[in-house]
């Protein structure tokens, strides 16, 4: 186990080196100019050109990109273009409220698939398979944005029981205050992986039922609720283990989109502000983040399957 750990964690180093070139080269082909930002109605060609040369942009492309990575290296991720702050310290200051967000919705949408499922599975195509498949499709369906937006609007506008952005209220400083706040991104992040777990889930239950051991269960007498959660639910899991770490790309790409909507302040909404002004240091450092999280739960997940099915040598 140990070996597969820093095999891995050693496999990194140019799996990032790879996402950085590719993320510098897409920024630069993409239209647009960070100086633009600072350009005034009024101001001189020559003004424009001096701003264009402080921040380094009047150099070749290849030589900007060596500079970030030496700088990198040496844990220096630059200043933002924009504000001017430490791209690192900025990353630091919003990834709990991402981490927070995402754990929460991966962790609600876990308890809930699982029992879902299972009990799909165990009545298949009667009243309750079909309701919760029912509302499977729906969540499979429905865009994470349009689903935020219609939650906003009906319990934060017009039953105004929930706050419908931000992470606190000015002047509140309650655990309470953020948990009210997170209830509604966190349902929308949860519900989109809801419907993906539940209809695997329903899909592996319905296969181990149809086991040798399950049909000695239930001839020694075993009720229906102990077959399931008792002997069948730990042949389920290693699907749903398989999931999550599938899940870590979409999990990533559904925050950007849930705190851009409701204005959480984690990395999401950080990186959206940053591709709209071409902060190119902001949007690198983001992404490696993003790509050592992706990393480090696809990781996670080759850990939990082992530790679930010992069978399972990671070793080789």
């Amino acid at each position: 186990m140990r070996q597969l750990i820093v095999r891995r964690l050693l496999q990194t180093l140019p799996m990032l080196f790879f996402v950085s070139l590719v993320c510098f080269t897409m920024i630069k082909l993409a239209p647009g100019d960070p100086v633009l930002s600072f350009v005034t109605p009024n101001m001189h060609a020559d003004d424009i050109e001096r701003i264009r040369h402080n921040l380094g942009l009047d150099k070749p492309a290849y030589i900007q990109y060596l500079i970030w990575i030496k700088e990198m290296v040496q844990g220096n991720f630059g200043y933002s273009l924009v504000n001017h702050q430490p791209v690192l310290s900025q990353i630091l200051e919003r990834l709990p409220a991402t981490a927070g967000l995402m754990g929460s919705a991966i962790g609600l949408a876990v308890l809930l698939a699982i029992p879902l499922g299972l009990l799909a599975g165990a009545n298949r195509n009667r009243g309750v398979d079909k309701l919760i498949n029912f509302i499977s499709y729906i969540g499979i369906s429905v865009p994470l944005f349009w689903l935020a937006i219609l939650l906003m609007y009906l319990f934060a506008i017009k039953l105004h029981m929930l706050p419908s952005m931000g992470m606190r209220t000015i002047g509140v400083e309650s655990a309470v205050d953020v948990l009210k706040h997170g209830i509604l991104p966190c349902t929308v992040l949860a519900f989109g992986f809801l419907a993906g777990y539940v209809r695997y889930i329903r899909s592996s239950t319905i296969g181990q039922l149809k086991e040798d051991y399950v049909q000695i269960q239930y001839a020694f007498g075993s009720s229906k609720m102990t077959v399931l959660f008792r002997h069948v639910l730990k042949h389920v899991l290693l699907p749903v283990i398989t999931l999550l770490g599938m899940s870590m790309g979409d999990l990533v790409a559904g925050a950007i989109v849930t705190e851009t909507v409701f204005s959480w302040p984690g990395i999401g909404s950080l990186g959206m502000t940053a591709v709209k002004g071409m902060d190119y240091p902001v949007i690198m450092g983001i992404t490696l983040f993003s790509s050592l999280m992706l990393i480090v739960g696809n990781l996670a997940a080759d850990i939990l399957y082992s530790t679930v099915d010992p069978r399972i040598k990671l070793t080789r």
